[in-house]
C-alpha cells in the first residue's frame, strides 16, 4: 500500500451510514494523518465499531467517500490492514502456538519472529489452551495477531474492553513499544479514556453518530485546560 506522498492514512468525507431505520454515522468529515496513533473515543453506541469496520473495508457507507492511502476500501487494500475486533472468534481447542501459526497461514505480511517475541514481552505460553486463558490473555494474544503483520494500518477497537487493570497496563505499553511510526498509523477505539492517553497524538470524539472534536491531544488538553477524561466527562454529561 503506498501512500504516494499523501500526509493522510484515512480520508472520510460527507459519511453517512444507515441501517434500516438507525442512523449510524451522520456527516462524517475526518483527516488522519500517517504515522500517528489516534484515539477514537465514545461511549457505546456513539458509532465507533461501525467506523471501524467501515475504514476496514467490511461495510460500506450509504453515502460520502472514503480513502486508505489514496484508495477506497476493497479487496486489494484490506489485506494491508490489521483489523482487530473486540469480539474474537479463535477456536478454544487450539493452543496459542497452533492459533498462531494457523493465523500465519492467511498473511503473507507475517512475521512470526515478531509473534514470538511478543509472545514473551506479554507473558504467553504458547502451550496453553485458548479455551484456558482469561480475557486479558486472550485480549494480549488478539493484540500478537494485529502487531505481528507489517501493514501501514493498524484499527483495534476497544481492545481493553473487559480487560483487569495489569493487563490495560501491560497492553498499552507493547502498543507504544511496537507502533513504527514512520511506517504506522493505528486508530484506537475505546472508551476507557485514562490509562490510554498518553498514547495518542490525536483523538476523535464521537457522539451520537458525529463527530463532536478532533484534534491533537495536546490542543484539547490546552484549549479545555483538563486531561482527555476530563474534557469526555464535559463532552458526554
Amino acid at each position: 500500500m503506498q501512500t504516494d506522498g499523501n500526509p493522510y492514512m484515512i480520508e472520510l468525507t460527507a459519511i453517512h451510514k444507515r441501517y434500516l431505520l438507525k442512523q449510524a454515522l451522520t456527516d462524517i468529515d475526518l483527516q488522519i494523518r500517517t504515522g500517528t496513533i489516534v484515539g477514537l473515543l465514545g461511549p457505546n453506541g456513539s458509532g465507533k465499531s461501525t467506523l471501524m469496520k467501515m475504514i476496514a473495508g467490511l461495510i460500506y457507507p450509504t453515502s460520502g467517500m472514503i480513502q486508505v492511502a489514496g484508495r477506497t476500501p476493497d479487496v486489494h487494500n484490506k489485506k494491508h490492514i490489521a483489523y482487530l475486533p473486540e469480539i474474537d472468534h479463535l477456536y478454544g481447542w487450539m493452543t496459542v502456538a497452533e492459533t498462531l501459526r494457523f493465523l500465519s497461514g492467511f498473511y503473507s505480511d507475517w512475521q512470526a519472529d515478531k509473534a514470538a517475541a511478543l509472545m514473551e514481552t506479554l507473558e504467553l505460553d504458547g502451550k496453553q489452551k485458548m479455551r484456558n486463558l482469561s480475557k486479558g490473555m486472550r485480549a494480549r494474544l488478539k493484540l500478537i495477531t494485529a502487531f505481528a503483520r507489517n501493514v501501514p494500518l493498524i484499527l483495534l477497537d476497544e481492545p481493553f474492553s473487559g480487560i483487569d487493570p495489569p493487563s490495560r497496563a501491560k497492553i498499552i505499553r507493547s502498543i507504544i513499544s511496537e507502533f513504527q511510526s514512520e511506517e504506522q498509523t493505528i486508530l484506537l477505539s475505546t472508551h476507557t479514556v485514562s490509562e490510554s492517553e498518553p498514547m495518542f497524538d490525536d483523538v476523535i470524539f464521537l457522539h451520537q453518530g458525529r463527530v463532536k472534536l478532533f484534534d491533537s491531544a495536546e490542543n484539547l488538553r490546552s484549549t479545555y485546560g483538563c486531561s482527555l477524561e476530563n474534557i469526555w466527562e464535559k463532552v458526554y454529561t
